[in-house]
């Protein structure tokens, strides 16, 4: 190990040293040995300030951005209101009404103070609640918290292989951290204005690490190595210098990994899925955290530092032996890896992966995607990434064809092979294989976390659209705006399923503001709900797109207000979370004695290790210790806001979506929030619409043909509609029309050219052909806007006089049968 590493290593990881610690820590775990090793920024690092700013432009408007705005108390609640609405009973309405007001007469305005005390000084009212609602979160993070991102093809057919386009991406990506270090990355901005760049400095070198109390995210800033995972096994080397220089050419680099996959070959793959140390990343985190202490317990083990040189490497490189034909098969070996069992051994990719940190992941044939640790960054922000390395791999390939092709970056390290070698320092750029002691406890321990690995892959289900019917220019030509309109065809595709509205969650970005992240969009409104009524109903086209004119609207302007922080979830969240603080400081005894766990939970306790989603985690988990102030008066009894059935609604998403992504990105998804529910993410581009949904099981693939039988749908609605609106307006045509056969002008020559005028598209006449397709099938009885009547007949049945009351005689009903025939 290098000199240069050893550093970085003991930084991160202080209590490995070569000389013994002192006496006062001999009674401390390894872990929080570890914890206490991290220097007080390292330890803490997502509700800080950010990075002490060096002359560049990436953060250089940080000082300039407004702080994340507290909303007022009555707005809040009266939005809470309005979004529960359409999911509610007019019994539930009544009660949640009920609540709303005794929250604003009893604790919320004191819990709004104190909030705003609280937010006194701080970056973010929301960021530490934040933060501590992801970290506290125990339940694997594999399908349950980490999003992926699947690339596009390389453009080049010949780079796509293996090696070849992990070699181009790791290089595109170091060019991509080089920026951010020396802050000569452009930053964000939306319609001209900055937002806030916070985020890219936690984007590499960092780790989730798991303690007995909740997870800490750990940094090593300055880290130079990657590491490479192939067929299970670890390796490491060196591809920056002290100067955040590269140190290796694409051809240098693709050399190693060469070497690596023939060596990671060299050992049978069953033989290595029993050492896959990975998998542990996937287990829940208290369990993990006690691994961590076994492998970090023995003084001479090589375990110690392996861990460490994982934790504090740049990126993780996952080289897969698979070549996923479908896109649901590479958006699952994305998202959680494949699992295939032979002779009792896992050899699926779930073992080649390193869930606490952010990983490029390349398939033999050269797919590849990202999945990253979602804690300290969001999906816009991962997506900048991503688009940028793909657009650098690009540029680069160009470079070579054409020596005046443009750049992305604002500089470029030297060219490493042109270097004095004695410019590198101590630098080590030859693969290293990392080798694990394993220990009877670690292997049985690897062995239960695979098993249990597999089964959460088998409880989930994975379907994909590209929809290329279509994209965000046509929906743009008829007025509508892009993301309202695919999220009206997910609320009109599960109402045509199950003929209800379910509560819909999509992140909208703060990133306005200073260490802004998101604000829940509820996209299941009172409009949203009239439209999908109307849709399935017996109306006019007309009237079917005016309703949905009224719901993109409306969604567009929640967007917006959102965008703004002024939406309700994250302030009442927030509020949630200061009363917690009161009643953990007051006494839990007075908070078990109301109904609730002294853990802060308002579900039973059986239920607090269900799955759950990041926004529901930011309502029901556990957070640690962040603010300090007076109490006037005791506060242990539950608000009845959270009591209330509307505070569980609200937070159990069913429809969890999110559109994140650009062409250089072929799908983006991650798991479903909830048992019951769909995770959906899409990305809408210029000619098409690509979608990836999760759930347990829940007729995803069926979801997904009614989402396509929708924007089919729709399409030949909105052109019956535009034909209708063009006829009305060209009644000139009809006056010269009628003039035609008695005029006699002999001066007009020529034959008339005969079309519609209401103005076909280019594949009109594909429509023609389509026409039996274009209509909802599948359905049955749902077709042709029958859904309502259907559920009015139940109603009607109770109503009506059976069939035996009619008359005495029973109908024959059916074909009857020969019993000769039998």
């Amino acid at each position: 190990m290098s000199a240069r590493y050893s550093k970085n290593f003991i930084s991160l990881n202080g209590f490995i040293a070569s000389k013994q610690p002192p006496n006062t820590e001999m009674d401390q775990s390894p872990v929080e040995r570890l914890k206490d090793s991290y220097p007080a920024k390292e330890k803490e690092p997502l509700a800080s300030d950010g990075p002490k700013q060096k002359p560049g432009i990436t953060f250089a408007a940080q000082e300039k951005l407004a702080r994340l705005p507290i909303p007022e108390l009555e707005d809040s609640c009266r939005k809470y209101q309005a979004v529960l609405k359409p999911l509610q009973s007019q019994r539930q309405q009544n009660d949640t009404a009920a609540a709303v007001q005794d929250f604003l007469k009893g604790e919320g305005p004191e819990l709004h103070a104190r909030l705003k005390k609280y937010a006194t000084g701080k970056t973010s009212y929301i960021e530490q609640f934040w933060y501590d609602s992801y970290l506290n979160f125990d339940n694997p993070v594999v399908l349950n918290l980490n999003p992926f991102f699947l690339f596009e093809d390389d453009p080049t057919p010949a780079r796509n292989n293996q090696v070849t386009r992990a070699a181009s991406l790791v290089i595109s990506a170091l060019c991509f951290v080089r920026a951010v270090r020396k802050e000569e990355l452009p930053p964000d901005t939306l319609r001209g204005s900055p937002l806030c760049m916070y985020q890219y400095s936690r984007l590499f070198g960092t780790a989730r690490v798991p303690t007995e109390n909740g997870c800490q995210i750990a940094q090593d800033a300055g880290a130079g190595h990657i590491v490479v995972l192939c067929k299970g096994q670890f390796y490491w080397f060196d591809v920056l210098d002290d100067n955040n220089e590269l140190v290796m050419t694409e051809k240098d680099l693709a050399l190693n990994l060469k070497v690596i996959v023939a060596d990671a070959e060299e050992t049978p793959i069953q033989e290595a899925a029993k050492g896959a140390v990975g998998v542990l990343s996937t287990e829940n985190r208290k369990i993990w955290a006690g691994l961590r202490d076994v492998l970090t317990r023995e003084e001479n083990s090589n375990n110690a530092e392996c861990l460490n040189i994982v934790d504090s490497a740049i990126f993780v490189l996952c080289l897969d032996y698979t070549e996923p034909r479908t896109g649901a098969e590479l958006c699952t070996n994305m998202l959680c890896g494949t699992s295939e069992v032979v002779k009792g051994v896992q050899i699926g990719t779930c073992t080649n992966r390193w869930y606490d940190k952010m990983q490029i992941i390349v398939c033999k044939n050269g797919s590849a995607g990202i999945n990253f640790e979602h804690t300290g960054v969001d999906g816009h922000t991962v997506l900048r990434m991503a688009s940028d390395v793909y657009t650098d791999t690009i540029l680069r390939f160009a470079k070579s064809i054409n020596g005046q092709a443009p750049s992305l970056w604002t500089s470029t390290s030297p060219d490493p092979s042109k270097r004095d070698p004695d410019s590198f320092g101590d630098v080590s750029t030859t693969p290293h294989k990392l080798e694990w002691d394993m220990l009877p406890e670690l292997n049985t321990a690897l062995r239960f976390a695979e098993t249990r690995l597999a089964d959460l892959i088998q409880q989930n289900e994975f379907e994909i659209l590209e929809f290329a019917g279509y994209g965000k220019n046509f929906i743009t030509s008829m007025g509508f705006s892009p993301d309202a309109f695919v999220q009206m065809a997910f609320q009109a595709a599960y109402y045509g399923l199950y003929g209800r509205v379910e509560n819909t969650y999509e992140p909208a970005m703060t990133k306005i503001f200073l260490h802004g992240r998101t604000e829940s969009i509820r996209a299941a409104t009172i409009e949203s709900t009239e439209f999908v009524k109307t849709f399935w109903a017996d109306h006019a086209p007309q009237v079917k797109v005016d309703a949905l004119k009224k719901a993109t609207q409306k969604h567009t302007t929640l967007t917006k207000e959102c965008a703004k922080a002024m939406g309700q979830d994250r302030h009442l969240y927030a509020l949630y979370c200061v009363w917690q603080r009161a009643v953990d400081e007051e006494g839990a005894e007075a908070a078990s004695s109301n109904g609730m766990s002294s853990n802060g939970y308002s579900s039973p306790a059986e239920d607090q290790n269900k799955p759950r989603s990041p926004e529901r985690d930011l309502v029901l988990g556990e957070k640690e210790n962040a603010i300090d102030h007076q109490h006037p008066r005791p506060l242990q009894q539950m608000p009845a806001l959270f009591a209330d059935s509307g505070w569980d609604k609200i937070n159990n998403t069913i429809l969890s979506t999110s559109n994140c992504g650009n062409p250089a990105l072929r799908h983006f998804g991650f798991g479903p929030t909830s048992g019951e529910g769909f995770g959906i993410g899409y990305i809408i581009k210029g000619e098409s619409i690509s979608i990836c949904a999760s759930s347990k099981h829940r007729q995803t693939k069926r979801f997904m043909e009614a989402i396509e039988s929708y924007f089919l749908e729709i399409r030949k609605l909105l052109r019956l509609v535009q034909k209708s609106r063009s006829t009305h307006s060209s009644r000139v045509r009809e006056v010269e029309g009628k003039g035609e056969e008695g005029r006699r002008d002999q001066g007009r020559r020529g034959k008339a050219i005969k079309g519609d005028v209401a103005g076909k598209g280019p594949d009109d006449n594909l429509e023609a052909e389509e026409d039996d397709e274009d209509g909802l099938g599948g359905y049955g009885f749902f077709d042709a806007g029958m859904l309502l009547q259907a559920l009015k007949v139940s109603q009607e049945e109770e109503e009506r006089p059976s069939e035996k009351a009619v008359g005495n005689a029973r109908r024959a009903i059916g074909k009857k049968l020969r019993l000769s025939e039998y």
